[in-house]
């Protein structure tokens, strides 16, 4: 059953069906690209299975009105793609149909925002209602302190009814977005997946800003507020969807929230190259290939490498995401122990602002500005914001590109020392 936006005039056109969403009639950005594989799993004689609709959904499109807004997104979602839809058309009309401010009020835009994450939750909520209710009532059925086993042989279409609606409650998505307008990017996030940017400093030494933070419990923030809400969690981790399972029963308020982390606006001037919007399972996948603890670099070399081969950012977004998961089942093909491994959804999206494309199609894939000389060398620091808002804060250190450079810069030395280097080139090597 459709279900229609609460609102003004505008929000009642909406009618949003999974088969179609609203959004499918915006504009498309045309310097952004996204790629992406489903989930993959190794049956008992080590051979892979993928699944057949992917739980990553995205959102990339434009919207003209009193000025144009560009709105980027993936919503990774799990045990099911339908809440992760349910976001992305909720949070494009709030975002879109709401009213952006114009000029540079930050705590205006973030307000907006964050208003439009809390919303979309709370609109989620009251649609899980009535199956909260179903399921209230299907347990009332069954016999006080009968067990499982019992249950299932004496009830069974009501365990299978249970296990369902079991199944829908939790299904879940995090979120990931950007937001640019008149040359300012705002970026909210819940969850773990990242919204990457690679910018040049003065010294055209690329770096990786990673303004969003990982929601999970490896954040001590995250932590203290679940710590502080009365939930035990030694074990690690926290199973469950909502307060109404008996593991975050415990719980004085709340624990999963749809609080964003919300940066911006950053002045997107043409130091900045591109912007990357990685899902979690891409994130893991990447780890688990490579035993790399500098992920956001690496992702940002193999895209810098596609970037100066393939001729469009679908095909760059795609390669990258091609090469993550052929280099994830080799590792584990060479270990001898793929059997019963999971290869999880991975998504890449990715957002040209002033990175040239030698081999690009049309013109717009350079975006607005292809004066960046692909000879210049690629030589990454990496920064990592945690709470501050500021994207040019927080830890720089110095950290080796994942490409061997060795001949390349054996080769330099000697043009060096033979004065044949081109003088309108910086050249950065070891």
């Amino acid at each position: 059953m459709p279900t229609i936006l609460e609102g003004g005039p505008e929000y009642n056109k909406l009618i949003f069906n999974y088969d179609r969403s609203w959004t499918d009639d915006l504009p498309i950005c045309k310097v952004s690209g996204v790629g992406y594989l489903t989930r993959q799993r190794y049956d008992e004689l080590g051979q892979r299975r993928e699944e057949l609709e992917s739980e990553d959904i995205s959102l990339r499109c434009c919207y003209d009105d009193a000025g144009v807004v560009w709105l980027y997104g993936i919503f990774n979602g799990h045990n099911g793609a339908e809440t992760a839809r349910f976001a992305r058309d909720r949070i494009a009309a709030e975002i879109l149909l709401g009213q952006l401010p114009t000029t540079e009020m930050d705590q205006t835009a973030k307000e907006i925002i964050q208003q439009s994450f809390l919303s979309v939750e709370g609109t989620y909520l009251e649609t899980i209602d009535n199956k909260l209710l179903q399921r209230a009532n299907l347990l009332l059925q069954l016999p006080e302190g009968i067990s499982h086993y019992d249950a299932y042989q004496q009830y069974p279409q009501i365990i299978e009814k249970l296990k369902e609606l079991e199944e829908e409650l939790s299904c879940g998505t995090g979120a990931s977005i950007a937001i640019l307008k008149n040359n300012r990017l705002y970026v909210a996030n819940v969850g773990e997946s990242r919204v990457l940017l690679c910018k040049t400093d003065k010294d055209d030494v690329m770096r990786v800003i990673q303004p969003t933070v990982d929601h999970n419990l490896t954040n001590l923030d995250e932590v203290m507020r679940l710590t502080n809400l009365g939930l035990n969690i030694s074990d690690g981790k926290i199973n469950g969807a909502y307060k109404d399972y008996e593991e975050l029963s415990a719980a004085s308020a709340e624990p999963v929230i749809a609080e964003p982390h919300i940066v911006g606006g950053i002045t997107i001037d043409s130091s900045y190259r591109f912007m990357m919007i990685a899902s979690p399972g891409l994130l893991k996948t990447l780890e688990e290939a490579t035993g790399t603890n500098q992920v956001n670099k690496e992702l940002a070399l193999l895209v810098v490498e596609q970037l100066r081969v393939q001729s469009t950012l679908t095909g760059v977004a795609q390669a990258v995401v091609d090469h993550i998961a052929r280099i994830y089942h080799d590792t584990y093909e060479a270990q001898d122990n793929a059997i019963g491994a999971t290869r999880p959804n991975i998504m890449l999206m990715i957002r040209n602002f002033n990175f040239a494309m030698p081999n690009a199609i049309t013109e717009q894939q350079h975006s607005w500005n292809g004066s960046y000389d692909q000879d210049t060398a690629v030589n990454f620091t990496e920064t990592t914001t945690s709470t501050s808002t500021d994207p040019s804060s927080g830890s720089v250190k110095a950290i080796l590109p994942y490409v061997d450079f060795s001949e390349f810069n054996s080769n330099v030395n000697k043009a060096k020392a033979q004065g044949k280097l081109p003088s309108n080139i910086n050249f950065f090597y070891e």
